[in-house]
């Protein structure tokens, strides 16, 4: 590349930015980037109340499986011993409790 062109190129670029910080540091551009931030806020918040909600709901799903899982561990326990009894009782022997 000749150094006419690579100097040509450097003005077009140095032309481009200015043209751009100009354009970017406008009222226009400046009001349209707080409305965007501002979008960005809500749906930073509306995401967070939805992680909570997703939250609690598999705390409930946690805790209702936990009370599912004991129940039916008393019920296996209470028919272990309902079995046992009958086995004394068919053996002959007296049952207490």
């Amino acid at each position: 590349m000749g150094a006419f062109k690579i100097a040509r190129l450097v003005t077009y670029g140095f032309l481009a930015g200015t043209a751009g910080l100009k354009l970017l540091s406008s009222t226009d551009f400046k009001n349209a980037y707080t409305q965007v931030t501002a979008a960005c806020m809500r749906m930073g918040d509306t995401v967070a109340e939805k992680a909570t909600l997703l939250k609690e709901n598999c705390d409930d799903i946690l805790a209702n499986a936990k009370d599912i899982n004991e129940k039916r561990a008393e019920e296996e326990e209470a028919r272990k011993i309902a079995d046992a009894k009958e086995i004394l009782a068919a053996a002959g022997e007296t049952v207490e409790a």
